[in-house]
């Protein structure tokens, strides 16, 4: 046990489920709990929906939600939410001196726009100056800056108050895992005391999901479990709106705080196979020996996307130990994509904390752990690139 220990103090939640640990934790604990879905807005694809929020509750300038998109407004409320929790929100001292590391994607499209350009286009040929034209008369300035990444962090510091330094990452899962992996390196090396950590991923919106499809990932049909997809129409991905924030610390940073702790955040490790060269097999085991698994039964709460080859090598790979217990929660709240990651380790964190393991969210394709998690694995192998996983630890 060291002072520059990583633990977390605070998590924030948003997720068809709901809102917040608790009302997380209530729901998968449930043995037999059923999905949210909505199958009939973006038929033939599948999505997990978010809840009816009011985002009064932490974005209370009615001027800052209207220029939000609704991930932007998604990921702030989560930050709101991981604020709270750990004790931080309101206080000038801890805000100011709080730094902040983002995942995010590159905003939702003005759809109407993209239409009106491409019914144009079919009667003009001078397609440049047509662009530009839509560019001057149809955009406006704040709805084109919506569409930066790093106005999520923008955002947050606008709204919270959040005010250190401030680092967004692009790319998928692996945004997730960079945001994590780069916070936690931070507060060991000593760099940061306190750290805002998270991103936010908004489904219900035809270009997000067009994203997915172009390349064939989105699973087609009836909705099934995460690892029972292979082989069926589509690409295996059902998607889910949703956010993850977590406040990470030195642990001596938050016993001086007097802060209840969740858990402490242990090795975080990553990598980066070349997949067409066939490697994803070999990094999944190289990662899972650089994560240094404790002996014995492990809870593992698995990322996995339903994507069929990263799914496949990820459950071979869980399955090839006989002490892993895997948990897909991607089959509850669907893959969340910047988010993923964190949600994973939060919902590590949870089960730790309150040393109880969730039920199997697959029973037909999932082990039953019978013991108390004191240790437990989250990953997120990506669905088109990027690996990464963390042991959470008893704190």
């Amino acid at each position: 046990m060291s002072s520059h220990d990583v633990v977390i103090s605070g998590i924030g939640l948003v997720s068809s489920l709901g809102e917040g640990p608790d009302a997380h934790w209530r729901k998968l604990v449930q043995p037999g709990l059923e999905p949210v879905l909505e199958a009939a807005r973006f038929s033939p694809y599948t999505v997990h929906p978010l809840p009816e929020i009011d985002w009064n509750l932490q974005i209370a300038k009615r001027g800052d939600q209207r220029q939000m998109e609704t991930w932007q407004r998604l990921g702030t409320y989560a930050a709101g939410m991981a604020l709270d929790d750990a004790g931080i929100k309101g206080n000038d001292d801890l805000c100011t001196t709080m730094d902040m590391v983002v995942a995010a994607g590159g905003g939702e499209r003005d759809e109407a726009v993209d239409a009106d350009i491409l019914a144009a286009s079919e009667s003009r040929n001078d397609r440049d100056v047509l662009l530009n034209e839509k560019l001057t008369t149809e955009l406006r300035p704040t709805l084109f800056l919506a569409q930066l990444s790093n106005l999520l962090a923008g955002n947050i510091s606008i709204v919270h108050k959040v005010t250190g330094s401030s680092r967004t990452f692009m790319g998928e899962e692996g945004a997730g895992v960079a945001a994590v992996e780069t916070a936690a390196a931070r507060i060991r090396s000593g760099q940061s005391t306190h750290i805002l950590v998270g991103g936010a991923f908004q489904t219900e919106h035809s270009d997000m999901l067009l994203g997915y499809e172009l390349a064939g990932y989105l699973h087609r049909g009836p909705w099934r479990p995460v690892w029972q997809r292979q082989g069926l129409d589509g690409g295996g991905v059902v998607t889910g709106s949703g956010g993850a924030f977590l406040v990470l610390e030195q642990r001596e940073h938050a016993i001086s705080r007097g802060r209840k702790i969740y858990a402490e955040l242990g090795p975080v490790v990553s990598g980066r196979a070349i997949r067409r060269q066939g490697e994803l097999d070999a990094e999944i085991a190289a990662l899972l020996s650089q994560a240094a698994l404790p002996n014995g039964e492990l809870l593992t709460i698995s990322g996995a996307s339903g994507a069929h080859a990263a799914t496949a090598a990820e459950k071979s790979a869980l399955d090839a130990n006989p002490a892993i217990a895997a948990r897909g929660f991607s089959t509850l709240t669907g893959h969340i994509k910047e988010a993923q990651f964190p949600f994973a380790v939060a919902l590590a964190a949870l089960a730790v904390e309150r040393k109880v393991a969730y039920p199997a969210f697959d029973p037909a394709s999932e082990k039953p752990f019978n013991g108390i998690p004191t240790t437990v694995l989250a990953t997120a192998i990506g669905y088109h690139q990027f690996e990464g996983m963390a042991l959470v630890n008893a704190a």
